[in-house]
């Protein structure tokens, strides 16, 4: 999310730059990191049935590719696409991960950066 005059929005491209900046992306322990932007960007307030449908076929198309999957999501309505994916994803065998923060990761004070590292370490682990 990019801080705009209305407050915070999706903007294509922007997750991508700020990933260049996190050193700790570099380390031998991470996973490499695709990252896959949807058309349109939505902020998840604004996510329907039809928007975890495109999720979960995304993870489906790409399935054979990765070790695992990181959602980044806003908290509003994470708790939703997580039950609806749960189910759309039964029996899966690679680790599907919803992450997201209560404060922007462009944000000096911001939650996201350790909740993104943790998830994308975690979905390399298949054995949990």
């Amino acid at each position: 999310m990019r801080r705009g005059p209305s407050g915070y929005a999706p903007s294509r491209g922007h997750l991508a730059e700020l990933l260049k900046r996190l050193p700790e992306l570099t380390h031998d322990s991470m996973p490499r990191v695709v990252v896959e932007e949807f058309e349109p960007l939505l902020d998840s307030s604004d996510m329907t049935p039809a928007d975890w449908l495109h999720t979960a076929r995304a993870i489906e198309r790409r399935y054979g590719e990765f070790d695992g999957f990181v959602i980044l999501h806003g908290t509003d309505t994470m708790a939703y696409t997580a039950s609806a994916l749960s189910f759309m994803l039964e029996g899966l065998t690679k680790p599907v991960i919803l992450t997201g923060s209560q404060v922007p990761l462009v944000e000096p004070r911001s939650d996201a950066r350790e909740n993104l590292i943790t998830s994308l370490l975690l979905s390399a682990r298949p054995e949990l």
